[in-house]
């Protein structure tokens, strides 16, 4: 029997658990239940038996966070896919999809969202086989979680009174107000909708050619075209363009009629707001729940969190709250209107709030940097080189810099000039010298950078080479 080919899509940007989950490193890629984060744990979850290497799909902005993070866990993909543009669910599964029928049309593929929390995964995968014969057959199969409360922020699935490893769906149900929701949970005929398809390549590409014809020829078309750049597949932006926003729910689920359910009775979250994270994480006898450097007194039915261990949180009385510390940002909120930050991010970003969107940490294919220290015409950075990586040659056109090398060893050319740079020792780049910055060692290395000018911004670079295609 064949491997299942699970398919990755970690391309979204998610800010309902603002601040710790922002447009620049969303929560898929924040280690936010565990050592891993919820990216890795995916990966993690389907590359034991039965499952063959993963395949991503991604957006430029992060194809090589996940490719560091899908290293750091020893997984090799199979491919990873590169969006020009974020356009929901459905052209991104039918990208994979074409990818993968090119090598076997009966291929089964296994799509999951990035950022799931499921404490169990070898349960999970369990019930992910019960379904691989339905799917064999030709039917699209769903996975539907059984339901322990009732949930507003999730979709439902109706699947009647059957029983049986994979059955029949009746409809989906939108995400209903808590009343109904209520009643659908003391009906026991629904399911929470995970979000996780099970299908045959040739029976998901027959669907788009009855239910989405002309995304399919646009699809088709940006998947032959597509282009190798660096090890990963960028699909054709101006095919990729035309085709439409939408979800795989709305494009084809909700249409057709092929769709089976097989029930998961266990723990799984999207973990789609800081409610839903407190609900999976270890509370106390009052129904409080600590992380990081935090220290609840006469607290009820709160989460607190500190994400920076130097950065001390400290909860006084407080009922029904949610407090998040980050070095930059800070959010207080009712725990039962957190799910409303996507909203008040969105405001924050109206009004040119930086941090609505941007980390003071600074992921890039190189490593990271994190500002220390912004000034009015200086700024202090940490600087963190992986191990044989490279910047680009470059110039600055409104600073100067000085780097002072605290870990490892740094190759530092300026203009003609290349040396070696060890622990305690520093340069200064000139305004305007083209300059790079390398790391040749085996461990990371670590600079602190002071820049002095009258523009400090990331754009003031001028790139002449690049090995990351960022010219």
């Amino acid at each position: 029997m064949s491997l299942i080919q699970p398919v990755i899509l970690c391309g979204g940007y998610g800010t309902r658990l603002w601040p710790l989950s922002r447009k620049s490193y969303p929560k898929q890629f924040v280690a936010m239940m565990g050592q891993n984060g919820l990216f890795q744990q995916t990966a993690l979850r389907f590359s034991g038996t039965g499952f063959e290497k993963p395949m991503i799909v991604t957006n430029a902005e992060f194809r090589f966070i996940a490719i560091q993070q899908l290293a750091e866990t020893g997984i090799v993909p199979d491919a990873v896919l590169i969006e020009p543009d974020i356009k929901n669910t459905a052209p991104a599964i039918l990208a994979a999809t074409l990818h993968v029928e090119r090598k076997n049309s009966e291929c089964l593929l296994l799509v999951s969202p990035s950022d799931h929390y499921i404490t169990e995964s070898g349960s999970f995968c369990e019930s992910v086989m019960k379904g691989a014969q339905a799917a064999r057959n030709g039917k699209i199969v769903t996975f539907g979680i059984v339901p322990d409360h009732p949930e507003t922020e999730y979709g439902y699935l109706e699947v009647g009174d059957e029983s049986g490893d994979s059955i029949p769906l009746k409809s989906f149900v939108e995400k209903p107000c808590l009343t109904e929701a209520e009643k659908l949970l003391s009906s026991g005929g629904y399911l929470w909708n995970s979000g996780i398809f099970l299908f045959k390549a040739s029976t998901m590409i027959n669907a788009f050619k009855d239910l989405a014809p002309d995304m399919l020829n646009h699809v088709v078309k940006a998947v032959d075209e597509a282009k190798p750049d660096l090890g990963f597949v960028r699909l054709a932006k101006e095919h990729w363009e035309k085709c439409p926003e939408i979800s795989i729910d709305y494009a084809i689920m909700e249409k057709a009629d092929n769709l089976n359910v097989v029930p998961h009775n266990g723990d799984w979250s999207d973990l789609g707001n800081w409610e839903s994270v407190r609900r999976h994480t270890v509370s106390n006898e009052n129904g409080v729940s600590i992380s990081g450097s935090v220290k609840a007194v006469d607290c009820e039915n709160s989460l607190l969190r500190s994400e920076n261990e130097t950065q001390q949180l400290v909860g006084l009385g407080l009922k029904d709250i949610v407090a998040v510390a980050m070095p930059d940002a800070v959010l207080v909120a009712d725990r039962n209107r957190a799910s409303g930050l996507g909203d008040i991010v969105r405001l924050l970003r109206m009004e040119g709030v930086e941090q609505a969107d941007a980390f003071p940490k600074e992921h890039r294919p190189w490593g990271f940097f994190e500002t220390l220290i912004l000034g009015e015409q200086f700024r202090v950075k940490r600087i963190v080189v992986n191990p044989g990586a490279t910047l680009s040659l470059q110039s600055h056109v409104h600073r100067s810099e000085h780097w002072v090398v605290v870990v490892g060893i740094a190759k530092v050319t300026i203009s003609e000039k290349v040396e070696l740079l060890k622990a305690n020792e520093s340069v200064f780049v000139p305004k305007g010298a083209v300059h790079r910055l390398e790391n040749p060692g085996e461990v990371a290395m670590e600079l602190i950078e002071v820049q002095t000018g009258d523009y400090l911004g990331e754009d003031d670079i001028l790139r002449y080479e690049d090995k990351y295609s960022r010219l």
